[in-house]
């Protein structure tokens, strides 16, 4: 399997009032990627952050901002994201039916990397035509979670999703989120999930950086046996 592991710890759990500090703390810890939960209060209904967040943040790292965008007119947010030096866009397929080939050439033009987000109760099926497009995304996000607030319960039935999504693109980035920790790590890396968002399992850990390496073995170890 061609895909690396990717550990992002969710943003969402840290302390907003030393975002940068916080960051530095996780990519020191071993973290790859840090997850942003940019929120609108319309499609979810919580308010998080927006570009000028992530604007500010950028001044203070190098690292790869993977911006999940749980809103509902995600092509609004494509110039602000873009100039605000965000590294990946992830979309959500239930806002996007009517223009998401326009919305990923955006996202590619501003020098983004596209990504296609699924809730729990959305059907796989809906994502397969933006990945077999001539002009794909390039990872897709199964919520293993109702999207909106951090701390909710694993459900382990979306590992279905990600299994036949291994099983059809082998070499595809499929990040899961939501629950996410030591307890549910083997069950979201043996479906196939190589991108793995975490957050009150990472930053509530004693030992973060124990939690971070956990999973990246898992991770490791299931790419191993398939």
């Amino acid at each position: 399997m061609g895909v690396t592991p990717k550990i992002a710890p969710s943003m969402l759990s840290s302390d907003f009032a030393n975002l940068a500090s916080e960051a530095k703390r996780m990519l020191d810890f071993g973290a790859d990627w840090l997850h942003m939960d940019i929120m609108d209060g319309h499609f979810v209904p919580n308010l998080t952050i927006g570009a000028p967040v992530i604007e500010s943040l950028r001044k203070h790292t190098k690292a790869y901002l993977d911006c999940h965008l749980i809103v509902t007119n995600p092509i609004d947010y494509v110039e602000p994201l873009g100039k605000a030096g965000a590294s990946g866009f992830t979309f959500h397929v239930e806002v996007s039916k009517e223009n998401w080939q326009e919305l990923i050439q955006k996202i590619k033009l501003k020098g983004m990397r596209p990504g296609v987000a699924l809730k729990p109760g959305t059907p796989i099926e809906e994502v397969y035509p933006l990945i077999n497009s001539e002009n794909p995304v390039e990872m897709v996000l199964v919520m293993t979670v109702e999207p909106g607030f951090g701390g909710q319960k694993f459900m382990p039935e979306m590992m279905d999703k990600v299994r036949v999504l291994r099983n059809k693109y082998p070499s595809l980035d499929i990040e899961v989120d939501g629950g996410l920790g030591p307890s549910t790590i083997d069950v979201a890396a043996s479906a196939g999930a190589n991108c793995i968002v975490a957050g009150s399992s990472v930053f509530g850990a004693p030992e973060p950086a124990a939690v971070i390496s956990l999973m990246r073995k898992s991770v490791l170890e299931n790419q191993e046996k398939s």
